[in-house]
């Protein structure tokens, strides 16, 4: 069961869900962005470029989750030899390395008027480049190679060692002496950052992951109708 998929009864459950997931898209966007821009109050030392957060936080944790996601599922695909799974982790991939460079990008432009640099040899930043260029060779191999056995093996692995360095952009700061400030959000103990400024990250980083869900399944969907030309009906 785990080792095929029938690519027609998936397809015609994943070609309907991309317009209800658009829909839900714009409107949790909506209110984030009322949210974050309008009704959250500025920080009384960074003023209004804080806002800057409510895009490059949820960034960073979604392309983080995505890469964790894809090396779980590479695993699997080692484990169960299970082509769907690494279907899935290479129609996640893009979205993923989407939100790391705007996670870089938009980190750049908040540490300008913060740090006073564009950039710096951080201990977080440089893990969450060393998180791009994992992304970049994940994504790179598969158009580089052709045979998709082989391909699926380069991908895998590439995904499964690069797995360790999620770890390290997690626990960085507690790790080594950084520019950035500890995590303000944790799970186990009591959350530092104030609720004006926590639900609007919480709708953004929603919106955002809807987002990812909808580029996901456009992919996704674009590989189940090469499958289907190919004349295959499951793998």
């Amino acid at each position: 069961m785990l080792k095929s998929f029938e690519p027609n009864k998936i397809f015609s459950i994943t070609s309907r869900a991309p317009k209800y997931v658009l829909f839900l898209f714009i409107i949790v966007l909506s209110i984030g962005l009322t949210e974050a821009l309008i009704l959250s109050p500025e920080d009384y030392k960074q003023s209004h470029s804080v806002r800057i957060m409510y895009v490059h936080v949820p960034s960073a944790w979604i392309s983080i989750g995505i890469f964790s996601l894809i090396a779980l599922l590479s695993l699997g695909s080692f484990i169960f030899k299970n082509k769907n799974f690494s279907l899935i982790s290479k129609s996640l991939a893009p979205s993923g390395f989407v939100f790391n460079i705007i996670a870089l990008v938009t980190g750049a432009i908040w540490g300008k008027p913060t740090w006073g640099t564009w950039w710096a040899w951080d201990a977080r930043i440089t893990s969450m480049l060393i998180l791009a260029l994992f992304y970049s060779m994940y994504l790179l191999s598969w158009r580089i190679f052709k045979n998709n056995d082989k391909a699926i093996k380069i991908t895998s692995m590439i995904a499964i060692l690069g797995a360790i360095n999620v770890p390290i952009i997690k626990f960085s700061v507690d790790w080594w002496s950084t520019l950035h400030q500890s995590s303000s959000i944790k799970i186990l103990s009591k959350t530092t950052i104030h609720s004006s400024m926590l639900i609007p990250l919480i709708i953004m980083t929603a919106s955002f992951a809807l987002f990812s869900l909808l580029i996901f399944l456009m992919k996704y969907n674009t590989e189940l109708i090469k499958i289907k030309n190919k004349g295959l009906d499951r793998l």
